[in-house]
């Protein structure tokens, strides 16, 4: 029998000599190298001593029972495939070795080709899963690490509280202005939990119509609407037994908040177009830049949603009020940068890291991340000066002002009202803020605005 593409390390379980000779010649027979075990004993033995592609498990082990010795195999070796193999098949025997991890299910007697078929589709599941890895390094290469630390006292304590609920499923709603790390507390939170091993899916709220949105979020069958050419699965299912996402949910339209309610209260949801209820055992983590608790009084966001999400509640501050990590986070990503592009950038001149530090960053880490992606890419020496940076860095610089510093109150006030427009949402938002009415803010803006009256 010719081989198979590429050989397997294999270990054959089965209490009877007979059977295993001939599983191992036919095994062999198709290239593939064969460890053999007579029962539970051998079976460890031999998992500690050598690395195996997969595992042919017979459900009879004289005294010893295939499906006992099924959960020790896993956890001794995760990941590694076992197929159970059996004269005495049935639909519930099979169910349940699939159900304590078994990889597929082969009833006696079976034919070589049976045989290959299965050990192909365990080729192809392992090499898809090495692709997703290395993808997923790809990724990581592309995307700088954010380092979770941090030398503020508040930001510490967040993370603290972070950290201990990770391993929980408790429900979690990151809040915090647009940039400032809430997708990649999530990440990190989720890599903390049990689920760890499941999928992280995320859902961006705002991306979409109510009607895609829901599509999107549990999925469709064929026929469901216009366009609906066959089954979608929604990334609710693609989540089971790992953490969903839901990024902006204060954009969640209104329509959709009560089925999102019902998958949080009864883990239960159903498909467009289909009236069967489906269970799906995810974690939900939330994150928003939206005053939710405005958005309940404005009849926008449902009370009974907004506290169902609110368990766990984490806000993230903004880059302004990091002074601390600011510099330690901008030195972290010119490392990367500079590893990315393959230009000896170190770091930055005096003046640029003046800049940076009065600067306000009303975009917080991302805006950051593009400022120093910029510098690295410009400078045409080992450190980035001001003149490589964004230009509002420039200008932040020449208008800034100190507390406590020669300038007078109306230039703190200048200075003060800029800052805070320059991270509030909105103009309502700023006033609220700043303690004034909008229409007042909109009157100090035009004279903000308004350049500085020579004197003589």
């Amino acid at each position: 029998m010719p081989p198979t593409s590429d050989p397997l390390n294999l270990l054959v379980i089965d209490d009877e000599a007979s059977l295993r000779r001939t599983l191992r010649t036919a095994l062999e027979s198709m290239g593939h190298r064969v460890t053999e075990a007579a029962n539970e004993a051998q079976a460890l033995d031999a998992l500690k001593q050598q690395r195996f592609d997969l595992i042919f498990l017979d459900l009879r082990l004289g005294k010893e029972n295939g499906l006992d010795v099924l959960p020790k195999l896993v956890r001794v070796a995760p990941g590694l495939h076992v197929v159970i193999i059996t004269a005495h098949a049935s639909l519930d025997t099979a169910i349940e070795a699939l159900r304590k991890g078994a990889f597929d299910y082969l009833p006696k007697p079976f034919t070589p080709n049976q045989i290959r078929v299965v050990l192909d589709r365990s080729s192809l599941v392992r090499g898809l899963r090495n692709r997703v890895a290395a993808l997923e390094e790809q990724v990581g290469l592309l995307s700088p690490e954010v380092e979770l630390d941090s030398d503020e006292p508040a930001v510490k304590k967040l993370l603290k509280v972070a950290f201990q609920v990770a391993p929980t499923d408790a429900t979690v709603l990151l809040r915090g202005e647009s940039g400032t790390g809430k997708g990649v507390l999530a990440r990190a939170m989720h890599a903390r939990s049990k689920r760890a091993a499941r999928p992280l899916v995320t859902v961006h709220c705002p991306s979409l119509s109510a009607e895609l949105l829901e599509s999107d979020l549990f999925g469709h069958v064929k026929g469901a609407f216009t366009g609906a050419v066959q089954d979608k699965t929604g990334k609710v299912e693609t989540a089971d037994g790992g953490t969903l996402f839901l990024d902006e949910i204060g954009d969640l339209p209104l329509a959709l908040q009560p089925k999102l309610l019902r998958l949080i209260q009864d883990k239960s949801y159903e498909r467009v177009g289909e009236p069967s209820p489906r269970i799906a055992d995810v974690r939900i983590m939330a994150a928003t830049n939206r005053e939710l608790e405005a958005e309940v009084r404005a009849g926008r966001f449902r009370e009974d949603l907004f506290y169902r999400l609110n368990v766990i509640e984490i806000a993230l501050p903004p880059l302004r009020n990091r002074l601390r990590d600011l510099l330690p986070l901008a030195q972290q990503l010119v490392g990367f940068f500079a590893r990315q592009t393959g230009k000896p950038v170190t770091g930055f001149a005096p003046e640029a890291e003046a800049a940076m530090k009065s600067y306000a960053w009303p975009g917080n880490v991302r805006e950051l991340r593009n400022a120093v992606e910029r510098g690295v890419i410009l400078t045409p020496d080992a450190v980035i000066g001001l003149e490589h940076l964004p230009g509002q860095l420039t200008t932040a610089t020449s208008s800034h002002v100190e507390l406590g510093g020669p300038v007078t109150l109306e230039q703190l006030e200048v200075e003060h009202i800029q800052r805070v427009m320059a991270s509030a949402p909105s103009l309502d938002e700023a006033a609220r803020i700043l303690g004034i009415d909008p229409s007042t803010l909109y009157r100090k803006r035009k004279r903000t605005s308004q350049p500085p009256k020579e004197t003589s």
